[in-house]
């Protein structure tokens, strides 16, 4: 980190520097300092701590799903949802200096990234090696230099590691994107500005009742509220699924999403608003 870093406020992803969470804070925070944390879970209590102000958390992938981990600290977290982006997913193909791309033998990522990028790696007739992370793949990289062998990485971690780019954009689909949250320990974080498109993200728990699950949305139907995100938790190794995260177009002040929610808690035992938040103009695009 810069002494110019040691100035700013922070932002917490998890991962190494160079790493798509990295490139993810710089675009829709520059005035901030990146910090990497190894998991999920330390990128949360920094967050909790006040050692870093906000977090860039991935939570979904238009590929590969739903994290996981994410998911299951998400709820229970304490932390307030103020923001989304979506990050359309590139990966290059990266090697030391000098290194030819016919010179290739092996090439090291993430199994995601690697998956996301066979159609390159068949036409390249190269062996494959997992790694941990697309940026610390990079990072090995450059700390013990070989000619024959390459990473499949963000091209921040080639600005970084002193790589070369030997072919760019390799992903099989140029659709792939993940979608962040900016999450802050702010009990009370401000509210987003009127004139923008807003989500609002929410936990609840439905009663041990009969149709309870219908029950609970139906006043979203009847409101005319649109519900983009219902995913379903275990709560406390039970293996009923009642706990539930889900996203609603609007704020909780708008008269429909004000009436659905007054008819959530009739069959909710359980139910908290974790942020309201501008909606990322990528979701209007065709």
């Amino acid at each position: 980190m810069s002494k110019a870093d040691l100035t700013k406020p922070r932002i917490a992803f998890q991962g190494e520097l160079g790493a798509n969470s990295h490139e993810a804070c710089t675009a829709a925070y520059p005035d901030m300092a990146p910090i990497p944390h190894a998991t999920f879970e330390e990128a949360f209590d920094a967050i909790k701590s006040g050692d870093c102000q906000l977090g860039m958390i991935p939570v979904e992938n238009s590929i590969a799903g739903r994290v996981a981990d994410v998911h299951h600290l998400l709820p229970s977290s304490g932390l307030k949802i103020i923001g989304e982006r979506f990050k359309p997913i590139h990966f290059q193909l990266m090697a030391n200096k000098g290194v030819k791309l016919e010179d290739i033998k092996t090439v090291a990522s993430m199994p995601i990234a690697l998956a996301q990028c066979r159609k390159t790696i068949r036409r390249l007739q190269v062996r494959t090696e997992a790694a941990g992370d697309t940026a610390g793949a990079a990072r090995i990289l450059s700390e013990h230099p070989d000619p024959t062998r390459a990473t499949i990485s963000p091209a921040l971690a080639a600005e970084i590691y002193g790589l070369d780019i030997l072919a760019r954009d390799i992903e099989d689909e140029h659709s792939n994107t993940t979608r962040f949250l900016v999450m802050t320990a702010e009990t009370a974080p401000a509210p987003p500005p009127f004139t923008a498109p807003c989500i609002t993200s929410f936990t609840f728990k439905v009663r041990n009742l009969p149709a309870a699950l219908y029950k609970a949305m139906g006043g979203f139907a009847t409101s005319g509220v649109n519900i983009s995100k219902l995913e379903s938790y275990m709560e406390g190794g039970a293996w009923t699924a009642t706990f539930f995260y889900a996203e609603a177009d609007g704020r909780p002040e708008d008269r429909g999403l004000a009436l659905a929610f007054e008819e959530l808690g009739f069959f909710a035992e359980k139910f908290e608003i974790l942020g309201v938040y501008p909606a990322d103009p990528f979701r209007t695009r065709g």
